[in-house]
């Protein structure tokens, strides 16, 4: 799929990264969605099963992005993070499924008895 964004904002106020495609889909992801939805590796693990849950994020913010090539965003967290190249393709699969990725995000908290808070 060739999904390429017409519209980035950050809204530093809400902590929402506001990204329309060309499609005419239009997203708005919180700051916290993307950072605990990090493609890294170090959130991701390097194979099924070893994601590593975050925890404390609910306050973190963007402090500053860098665009990779033309397919993709790095954005450097408050918190230090910044190893998550978010591509088009993801950006776009996170806003197209934020409902259900977040319900499981906040199952998992849950489950392991861990807080969005610091």
């Amino acid at each position: 799929m060739d999904v390429q964004p017409t519209e980035i904002k950050l809204h530093q106020t809400s902590r929402v990264l506001e990204i329309a495609f060309a499609d005419g889909r239009h997203f708005r992801l919180p700051y916290e969605f993307l950072r605990v939805h990090s493609p890294s590796a170090e959130v991701r693990g390097h194979g099924p099963g070893q994601e590593v849950l975050q925890t404390g994020k609910r306050d973190v913010t963007i402090a500053s992005v860098e665009p990779v090539g033309h397919y993709a965003l790095r954005p450097t967290f408050s918190d230090g993070h910044d190893t998550g190249i978010y591509s088009w393709e993801y950006l776009y699969d996170l806003g197209f499924r934020h409902d259900e990725l977040w319900r499981r995000y906040l199952e998992r908290l849950a489950q392991a008895g861990a807080s969005r808070d610091a």
